[in-house]
């Protein structure tokens, strides 16, 4: 029996941090719906309501792709930290 016990990393840390907020921003803009319900201004003809949805639609891709590769990141330092016994 060994006489060193196991150190984990912490489970909360400021990248998974980053992480959490970068898929909790698309939901949280949807869902205040006062913020983006009305019309004006209108850009190239289409009401606010609109092309205010369709440009989240654009940032939630970026901010996924974001989170995607920051948790790869993540998840290749704690393999990295453990010696490389999990894969």
């Amino acid at each position: 029996m060994s006489s060193t016990p196991e150190v984990r990393p912490p489970v909360v840390t400021p990248v998974r941090v980053i992480i959490a907020l970068c898929l909790v921003a698309p939901f949280v803009a949807m869902l205040w719906v006062g913020s983006y319900a009305k019309a004006d201004p209108a850009f190239i003809g289409i009401p606010f309501f609109y092309w205010y949805q369709m440009l989240w639609v654009l940032i939630s891709t970026a901010l996924t792709i974001t989170a995607y590769k920051l948790w790869q990141r993540d998840q290749r330092a704690r393999t990295a930290q453990q010696g490389g016994e999990a894969k």
